[in-house]
This record gives C-alpha cells, structure tokens and sequence, in this order.
C-alpha cells in the first residue's frame, strides 16, 4: 500500500517507535526499523502513507510516557538534516540513524532547549540537557558548530592536519603557546585561534530544508530570456562564459556559485583604533537577488583573529589577489599599461586620452598636460597572459617574522606589481574566471566623492587643490592662470573656478542642510553640515551614495561653470546608471565609452593631483557589470551591515573572536530553526519597518486600505464641493459598483435628451444622491445584496475629516496637487526634471487612489528661484522587474532600470 507514495528520491516516512514519522528511509531499511523498534502507537490512521485524513485526524507524534500530542515544528527541522543525510547514506550503503537519538529524546521532552541549569533548579522535574556544552553537541550534530585552529604567532602556519601536534611552527619555530618567563602556563593558551565554520554542512542545510530548496535552484530557472537584461550574476558573462566551459558542472541544478567578501573591522566601536580582525563571509548566488544578500543568507566562513589583521578596503583586494594596489601599475585591470605620473609626494593615474581613438582630436591637445599622447589603445591581458606573469613571481614564505616573511622583498621588474600568487589558483578553475575579484563600487563611490566635495568646496583637510598640485600645472607649463605667485613676502594662490567661493559653500551647504527625504531613503543630512556652513563633516559610504546620485548634481549647477557642471553631472549620472537594479549589457557597453570622455573632461578641469586610483577605476566598472551582473550583489553595503551583527555579538571584550564565534552559531541555529515556525513572529515573517498592518476581509475592496499615520492629527473641514468630489471619485472607481454606475447612465440617457453636452456634469454631481436613494430604498424591502458595507458605502461621508502630514499606505484615497507639464512650468536637462510648483493644473480634479499614485520626492532647486523643486523617483528596496515564479510573496515590478538614465556627454566647445 505504501509503496506508491515514496517521495522523488525512493524515502518514504518511518512509522518506528524511534522514528515517529520524522524520519524517511527507503522501503527497504523501513522493514528492518519497524522489526527492530516496532511500530509507533497512536498511528492508527496512515495519513503518511496512502490512508486519506479524516477532519479529525492531524499530524501527532508520541509524547515521552506514550500519548499523543500535537507535533512539533522541531520534527520537521530534523527531518530535512536526516533526509540530506540519508542521500549521502544512500550511496556510500544502508542508512543508520543512531546519531540522531539524542536530539529526538530531547524534542520528546516538554521543553527543548531550555535555559540550562537556571530552569533545571527552578524545574527539577523537566528533562533537559545537562550544560552548555551538551547543548553545544546537539547543535553540532545539527551542522550548526565550529572548529578553532591555532595559529602561529606570526602568521605562518596553522596547526592543523599535519601540524596538529605540533608545540613550535613548523617555518619560524616560534612555540605555539603564551609562555610566562619563558615557560609554559599551567594550562596551555595558544597565541592565536582561528575560527572556521565548516561551508559543507551549511551548504547541505539549505539543500536539505524544505524551505530553501527551492530557492537554492532559482539561479536555473530565473535567469533573464532578454540577452540584454541583467538582474542577476547568472545574467552575466563570466557566469555564461564559466558555464560554457564546465558543461558537466552547470548541467547540475544543484551546482554551488558562492561570492566571498573580506573586510577587516574593529570590534570595539570606537574604544580602540589599533584593534582589528577580518571576518571572511560568504554569499550564495544561487538564490533569488531578493533575498541573496540579505543578513539570514549570508555565512561566516572565518574569522581571523586580532589585534593586526589584513587592512580593509581596496589595500584589501591586493591582500586576496596578489596585485599590489600601490605604484604606478596599481590598476588590477590595465596591469603594465596603467595611465600614471609622478607628481609631487604622490602618484596620479592622469593620462585617459590614451584610452580615446588613435585619430581622436584630443590627443593632439597640448591642454591636458603639455604633451600629445601617442600610445595605444589599452590592451586587454587574457587568462593566459595572466598566468605567464605569475610563473615569474617569486615564492615567498608566509607569516610575518622579521627573519622569514616579514622580510620586506623588492620586486624584480619582470614581476610587475605581483606580490604574491593567490591561494585562489589552486582551484582547478580559477584561472579561467574572468572576473575573479569585484571592484568595490561602495568604496570607490565615497572615495569619488570626498575627492569631489573636498576640493569643491575647499575643505582644508580633503581638497585635492593644495599648493603642491598648483606647482604640479607650473611643472607640466599648463593653466598659466592658476600657478601660484608671489606678492611682496606672501605666496598668492588663485581662485580656481573648479572651486566654490565663500558665499557659494555657503549656499550649497544651506541647500544640503534643507533637503528632506522619505522615510527610511537616508540620514538626516543637516546633522552632515558644520555650524558654520563651511562643509559636510562624517559622511558615511551611504550618504556618499545619496550626495552623488541626488544632491550633487542639483546643488552644484549654479555654483560653477555650465561646462565643469555639466561634466559632474555625467559623472553621478553614470553612478546612478550603474546602481540600477536591472542592468542593460547596451547601456554599460555604451557607458564604458562615455566614461572615457568623462574622465578627459575632468582632466582638463581639475589638476592631475586630483586624479587618484579611485578615480581611474571608475573606467573599468561598466566592463565589470556586463561580466558579473548588477552591482547591488556585488557590492559590500550588505556586508558592512553583516559586520554591525557580528559587532553586536561581542559581551566580552577580553575574547572579541570567542564572543562573535559563539554569539553568531547560537544566532545561525535560532535563524535556522525560525524558518519552520509560522505561527511565530521571526525575522522570516516578522512586519516590515513601515507595515500597515492586518488588510481586514472585506465584501468591498474600498473598505480593505488602510493606513498607519504619521505625525499629529489635525481636522479638517470640508467644503460641499470638495466632499462631493471626494465621494464620487471613491464610488466611480469601485468595481463592485458597475451595474449600479452602468443603469444611472441609461436612466440619464432616457431622461436626457439625446447628445445632451452636460450629461457627465449631471452624472457626476447626480450619482451620489441617486445612488444613496437606490440602496436604502433597497434596505427597506430587505434586498439580500444590499449589505452593511454597501448601505454604509452609500453614505454620506462626515465633513470634518482627520488629517496627517504623512501615512503608511495602503490608504484609500489621495488629494493631489498637479503641476503644470508644459515647457514654460517644467524643464528637463541632463537627466534633471525641475517643476514650477506655483503652476498648479486640474484644480478640480485632485483625487486618486492610493494605486494610481508613485512616490517621489521634491528638492529645492537653486538654480532657478524659489518656486522650482526638481523631482526625485523612489524606488521600493523590495520591488523587482522579475517575472512572478509562483512566489507570492515578493513585491514585483518593472522600476529602476539602467535604461531610465540616459548617459550624454556634452563636448561643449572642447
């Protein structure tokens, strides 16, 4: 009988008195547990295999003294982690579940886990694990543990596998233990411990529980069917090209694709600036993009210890790629060819004509830097060339000991800016990845734009105009109007129109300091501004990210010059394309030529000192998004957010590293186990931040909104014409009110006379009181259609109403303020859309539904007066132009893509 209901993998649940159910073996091994445990009690009804379910028959398991009672979501936890294994069981022989005993008899006592000895001397009658580390060992079994590895005090080696047993390192020979005057403590302490979380069993998990299954296969299925459209990294190039080239690999539903991210962090906050350690998390690009990046979906790998880690941002990629990020070749991508010149105390990555067409006008142009540019076009370094630079880099020894690695070595020439061979290229595959290593866009996009405000605004301690680039133009025999001169016994510097004058800092600062934003889109920016108007103090990675892509550009455009504005505006333009959720190949293909331009304007805008690495590796992101897909799976906003967690975690700030270890796999088996709660509140099912609330079930959609307000409440009293527009607006788009709107127009047809002009001005001031009279006249004679909803809907409505300054919608109706769209109240230029808000339109007409609305935002516009706002789009964080695939529950629509922006360079008079 049971036969026909195994499952797709030949397991079928067990009816033992040890497995209750919750388990699933194949028929085979099914026979053997029912013969040696006997068969469960209380299973009278087979609902698991084949009996149909009667209403009273529900999902029990037996309790500890025999019963029944209802079961419980840690069955279904269980029954996921002993289902994967028993796969692998599969293969390898017969199935055996012994090691899972333990965790069973703990879910059939009345509380699992407890709170240890506290409830166990409170509770002496509850059965419940012994100590800490018992409980530890059922998490283990779980897959949810760790293992610490002792590391050398230098770095050199791990004691680990061979070196497990070893007391000195096997390279410096420095002991593994903290000795006191020279000797050993009583009790052994290591120098160092690292923390590693097995990937394998974490991976398994995901597989194995019914609620990631699914998704951990979305990378097969919801790849774009528009060549042309990125929304995800399976979109991209790399993952394409990887596929092409391992077609036993990708045929595979179930092949891995995981990203891993480094960044070091000081566990302390503030309190110690010399601390830092280096988590190494890892992020799962076979999910959804929806939920790939989020906190529950990411996995600490590693977490080296402290005090001295590896240093963070881009000094970081150099750590894992081997590419030194410093000296004239410092570019990963232009390797041998990147554009630089040694100016004074500094290197500039000056020098972008060469990436223009041999026969492009502006090499010839002395303007740049007093030369003509003659070299070629950058050539693009393959995979192969790759690797025959690295057969030229020398063999270090790891570690930092003054007489092993520590030994700063001089590169040889034929080595390039290769310190190392990456640990990486002992996978099999790595060397034929085009896209091993992501530029942080998050990174490069603050540091663009503190170089940007600095020198705009003057700030003494971030401009890039110092008296040192002012000697570097004398140098080079350029921009004779800028060199600095001397009057009397004082060196004069002259005002640069690349620069804002006092009164303008002033007024940009002003403008930063009035701007206000929805709800949860970014930081209050007044707090950004100094007393004194002068400039922005403590701007984090994501006010950056604000500033360029919606503040720059409309504060800077009556401050400077149309062509150093123009410019900027092309640069953010180009940030703001790039950010987009949903990428088009057409659009980074034509970006990356663009950019070129861009970054020559610059050149001939601001000094060549101005010009960093971060600067210049802004030519190389477009390249990098048509290789790896959008840039919000690439960037480390979500892992700086991860690394706040991991901060939170630490109780004992003499063990930062055992803090965050333990703190993270109590929080991973929380997580885990939340998944199978839904009739709990957890981080899976919790209410958004700005959640209105339960939509009550309803007989008539306009009674279903709601809205949460924000702010005081006020009253407002309606005149007559405004509540009647409001009321018929409501009634005129009810759908449930249709028959009744379609019979007041064929009466009005009838009793009009035919090609009346007024008769929608009679069906509209008319309907309301027809169909007031309608209902209640129905009411009288007990109509069963007229329900309460219906004669409420009927109504009048009050005519003082409850106003809010702001709401979280779903809300039933909107009173709008229309501005005039013609070319005299409204203006669109380089991408910027500026309105006159005293040029108001469809006065009569100011209601809509909550539906027909989107939410944007308004920012003054100095340029043109007081009156001017520029409008700014919002994009909801959880909306996605992806098709729905049976996924309900994800907010789905086509907004935000890199197609919205349009990326022109105005050459002007250049």
């Amino acid at each position: 009988m049971a036969k026909p209901f195994v499952n797709d993998r030949g397991f079928i649940k067990c009816p033992c008195r040890r497995c209750l159910n919750n388990a699933s073996h194949q028929l085979e091994d099914l026979e053997s547990h029912i013969f040696r445990n006997g068969f469960m009690f209380g299973y009278n009804q087979w609902i698991h295999h084949g009996e149909p379910a009667t209403a009273n028959a529900g999902t029990t398991v037996a309790g500890p003294s025999g019963g029944i009672h209802e079961r419980d979501e840690m069955f279904d936890v269980l029954d996921d982690i002993i289902s994967e294994d028993a796969d692998e069981d599969a293969v390898g022989g017969p199935s055996s579940n012994d090691q899972y005993d333990d965790l069973f008899a703990a879910l059939r006592s009345e509380l699992y886990p407890g709170l240890l000895k506290l409830l166990k001397l409170a509770f002496p009658k509850i059965d419940l694990v012994e100590s800490h580390y018992e409980a530890k060992k059922l998490m283990t079994k779980m897959g949810l543990g760790y293992s610490s590895i002792h590391v050398c005090k230098n770095d050199c080696a791990l004691f680990w596998k061979e070196n497990s047993l070893k007391d000195t390192c096997p390279v410096c020979s420095e002991s593994r233990w903290k000795l006191q005057s020279g000797k050993r403590s009583g009790k052994n302490v290591p120098h160092k411990v690292l923390r590693y979380f097995p990937v394998g069993p974490r991976l398994k998990r995901l597989f194995a529980t019914s609620k990631t299954a699914k998704l951990m296969r979305w990378h097969s299925t919801g790849k774009s069917k528009d060549n042309d459209v990125m929304r995800h990294p399976v979109d991209g190039k790399s993952w394409q090209e990887f596929d092409k080239r391992h077609p036993q690999f990708a045929g595979d539903v179930r092949n891995v694709r995981l990203g891993l991210a480094a960044d070091g962090f000081n566990p302390f906050g503030n309190m110690s600036l010399s601390y830092s350690m280096w988590p190494v998390v890892l992020t799962t690009y076979n999910l959804p993009p929806w939920i790939c990046m989020k906190a529950e979906y990411l996995m600490l790998s590693l977490l080296i210890p402290g005090p001295q880690s590896p240093v963070n941002d881009f000094p970081a990629r150099s750590s894992l790629s081997g590419w030194s990020g410093q000296g004239y070749r410092a570019c990963p991508t232009c390797n041998e060819d990147t554009p630089s010149m040694r100016v004074i105390e500094k290197t500039a990555y000056f020098g972008h004509r060469r990436f223009l067409a041999t026969n492009h006008h502006w090499r010839s142009n002395l303007q740049f830097d007093g030369r003509t540019e003659r070299k070629r076009p950058l050539r693009r370094f393959s995979t192969t060339d790759i690797l025959e630079q690295l057969r030229r880099v020398k063999t270090g020894i790891p570690g930092k000991h003054p007489n092993y690695g520590g030994v700063k070595r001089k590169r040889g020439d034929d080595e390039l800016n290769w310190r190392k061979k990456s640990i990486f290229y002992e996978l099999p595959y790595w060397a034929t990845i085009e896209l091993k290593h992501n530029l942080d866009v998050m990174h490069i996009e603050k540091n663009v734009c503190d170089s940007l405000l600095g020198t705009l605004l003057a700030d003494p301690h971030k401009s890039k105009d110092t008296d040192n680039a002012r000697r570097d133009l004398a140098k080079l025999g350029i921009r004779h109007e800028l060199h600095l001169f001397e009057d009397g016994n004082k060196l004069m510097k002259p005002a640069a129109d690349y620069t804002f004058s006092e009164a303008n800092r002033r007024k940009f600062c002003r403008f930063i300091r009035s701007v206000k934003f929805p709800d949860g889109f970014a930081s209050n920016m007044s707090k950004k501004v100094a007393q004194n108007d002068s400039r922005l103090l403590g701007l984090k990675s994501h006010d950056c990210h604000v500033i360029m892509q919606r503040l720059l550009p409309v504060g800077c455009r009556s401050l400077v010059t149309k062509n150093i504005w123009s410019t900027i505006v092309e640069f953010c333009t180009f940030f703001k394309q790039l950010c987009a959720s949903t990428v088009n190949v057409s659009d980074m293909v034509e970006a990356q030529k663009q950019l070129v331009l861009i970054l020559c304007k610059l050149e001939r805008i601001f000094p060549p000192a101005f010009f960093d690495i971060m600067i210049h590796l802004v030519l190389h992101l477009p390249e990098e998004a048509i290789l790896g897909g959008p840039v919000h799976m690439r960037w480390m906003y979500p892992f700086e957010r991860y690394l706040k967690r991991l901060k939170d975690y630490v109780r004992n700030a003499a063990k930062p590293e055992g803090s965050i270890a333990e703190g993270y796999v109590v929080d991973e088996a929380l997580t885990f186990c939340s998944r199978y709660f839904d009739d709990v509140e957890t981080r899976f099912n919790r209410p958004d931040r700005n959640d209105d609330g339960m939509h009550p079930t309803r007989q008539l959609s306009v009674f279903e909104s709601q809205c949460k307000p924000l702010g005081k409440q006020s009253y407002v009293e309606l005149d007559n014409n405004d509540r009647d527009k409001a009321e018929f607006y409501i009634l005129n788009n009810s759908p449930e009110l249709e028959p009744y709107l379609n019979e007041h127009k064929q009466e009005l047809h009838v009793r009009l006379r035919e090609g009346c002009l007024n008769i929608n001005e009679v069906y509209r001031t008319e309907f309301a009181g027809w169909f007031f009279e309608k209902i209640y006249a129905m009411h009288r004679m007990q109509a069963p259609e007229v329900t309460t909803e219906l004669l409420s809907l009927s109504s009048k409505t009050n005519m003082v109403v409850s106003s809010y300054p702001a709401c979280i919608v779903n809300v039933v109706l909107f009173r709008c303020k229309w501005f005039k769209c013609d070319s005299k109240h409204m203006v669109t230029e380089n991408n910027i859309t500026s309105i006159d808000i005293n040029g108001e339109a469809y006065k009569d007409d100011q209601f809509i539904l909550a539906s027909q609305a989107k939410q944007v935002f308004y920012v003054a516009d100095p340029s043109r007066g007081p009156n001017w706002c520029v409008v700014q789009h919002v994009k909801h964080r959880s909306i996605w132009d992806i098709t729905d695939d049976g996924l309900s529950d994800i907010d789905l629509l086509q907004h935000n893509s890199s197609s919205n922006f349009t990326l022109f360079v105005d050459l002007g008079n250049l």
